[in-house]
Formats: C-alpha cells, structure tokens, sequence
C-alpha cells in the first residue's frame, strides 16, 4: 500500500478540497506511512454557476465525473458530501464509509443580523436550493427568494455588498472552511429540517476492491452510518431530486435506536408535511423506506408538481 500514493478524487472548490484533506489527515492517522494524493476534478455542475442544478440534471452533477473516474482507475477513492449523492449508484460503487458528521444544521447569514424574523417584509434572501426556500416561505411568505449560487466565499461576499438581505449555508461547511464567526445563527431543525446527508462526508470505492475497503474500515462511524443509511433510503422512496423540497434528518435515540425525521413540501411553502418515526439503528434502511411510504402516501400524486403550488396554505405543520 505505501509503494504509491493512494488518489482521492473530489471536486476542486475550496470546501471540497478542505473536506478531502480532512479525510486524508484520518487516513494517514489510521495508517501511519500511507501517502495520498489528493486530484481534483471539474463537474458540471461546476461548469454551470450561472443555471439552477435542478434545470441542467440535478442530483449527480457533482459526482459523476468523479465517480466516472473511480470506475476507470484514476482515482482509488472519491470524497462526496454526501447531500450531492444520488440515491442510486453507479453500477459498480460502494458507498459504506462515513465518518463522524459534523453539525447538519442550516446556518442563517444576515446583513443586518437576527434570524429569519427579524428580516423587513419583502427582504431577498439568496438561495437556490428549493428545500430552503420552501421552508422559509412557509416561516415568512412576504420574502423574496433570489437565485443564488456559487461558492461559500461568494455567498457571503453577496450578503456583505447588500446585494441580498441573507442566505442560508450549511453549518458544517462554514466549519470547515474556518468561516464559523459568519453563522448568525444555527437554525433550529424544526424551523429548517436539513438536506438528506447535510454534514456527512462520504468515502466511495470500486465495489470488489478490498484493500481499499480495509483502508477505509477505521474511518466509519456507526451513528453517521446508520443516520445515512436511513435518510438516504427515505429519499430513494420519494424518488427526491434537486427541484424537490424534500428535506430529512435521522439521530442516534436512547435504547440504541434512530429516530428520523421527514420532510416534503410545495416549491412555495404552501403545504409542508413532515412526519417522524424511530427503529432500532440496525433496522435504520427499513426505517427510511417505511418513512418515505408513508410521506408519499401523505402528499398524494402530483404532490411536487409547481403548478400545484397555489394550493390552501397548510398552517400548520403536519406530523
């Protein structure tokens, strides 16, 4: 194994790149000795900043250059946040190394500071994740939503100009880009139920390939696996994309058990449904599925359809 440099693939943005190096750092402590080298590689989704993901393929546009390159041998290991990974592999990957997450929470980030309530009426919050921005226009229907992309220094760089009023980003990126002091506040998850895998970092290698699943085998968490294996199969039964705001967030409950929580709701905040269950964490994939039957079965056909989204506003939120 230290007669050549095992490769990480991952995207080349600044918060990817800090994500890989922390994984290699947990790597090499596992394994004194090992050298790794770290390649970044360019997605579509980072060759379209100026188009909403959910326009140009969704799901997948960070991952499948990467993943096209661990199936080919260029790369021995891709590093995914696991919030950009579609609940289908490709034929061929694993998926079975996460280790410990970090916080999962949204962070809200004010020009003029306070949390979302604080904002005038008619504000613009920049954001083009659908999950957010339906949640938010559940809170407050008043606000703008303004598309908004780009990395998290760009983010940011936005709400400091007053080009936007706010935005929201994840509290586990801020973190590991060193950017904490810019968390207004950390929402609560019963006002923004976080993206399926939000803080999870995700570790993927050629299924078969041994010597890199016992590479990878000290690194894993068991709560972050079970939390992912439950959030990720209650997405794969919604059949979840990028233009749906699906959101959901599974933790580690007494008596060695998970307790999930699911999300879906109209683009437009009209209708929010979430519901919550828990199972031993053993039983966390079955758990998911049961959760995203019975939000299926809750929101009805048609449900994520836009033109439904002038529907009765559901004022409360249903459970």
């Amino acid at each position: 194994m230290n007669k050549r440099a095992v490769v990480l693939g991952t995207r080349g943005s600044p918060l990817a790149l800090a994500q890989s190096r922390r994984a290699a750092q947990r790597l090499v402590r596992a394994h004194p000795g090992l050298r790794i080298r770290i390649a970044p590689i360019r997605t579509a989704g980072d060759n379209a900043r100026d188009r909403r993901l959910a326009d140009i393929g969704g799901k997948g546009l960070f991952t499948r250059e990467i993943d096209a390159a661990l199936l080919d041998g260029r790369i021995d290991l891709a590093v995914h946040s696991l919030k950009d990974v579609p609940s289908a592999l490709p034929r061929g990957l694993a998926l079975d190394c996460f280790p410990e997450r970090e916080d999962p929470r949204d962070a809200w980030i004010a020009r003029a500071g306070g949390g979302p309530r604080a904002l005038p009426r008619g504000a613009a919050v920049g954001t083009s994740s659908p999950r957010r921005a339906a949640q938010l226009l559940r809170l407050r229907p008043d606000l703008r939503i303004a598309p908004l992309r780009g990395n998290v220094g760009t983010r940011l760089d936005k709400v400091a100009a007053g080009a936007i009023d706010a935005t929201l980003l994840a509290v586990a990126g801020l973190r590991r880009l060193g950017r904490a002091g810019a968390i207004g506040e950390a929402l609560d998850p019963k006002t923004m139920l976080p993206a399926v895998g939000q803080g999870t970092i995700a570790i993927a290698r050629r299924r078969g390939d041994a010597a890199m699943r016992a590479l990878l085998a000290p690194l894993g968490d068991p709560a972050a696996a079970a939390a992912s294996r439950a959030e990720r199969a209650m997405l794969a039964r919604l059949g979840g994309s990028c233009r749906s705001p699906i959101a959901g967030l599974a933790v580690a409950a007494p008596g060695g058990r998970i307790a999930l929580t699911g999300l879906v709701a109209r683009p437009d905040g009209s209708v929010v449904i979430a519901l919550s269950d828990s199972a031993p964490a053993a039983d966390a994939a079955a758990l998911g599925e049961a959760l995203g039957a019975r939000l299926a079965e809750r929101a009805g056909p048609g449900f994520f359809d836009e033109r439904a989204s002038g529907a009765q506003r559901d004022d409360g939120m249903t459970r």
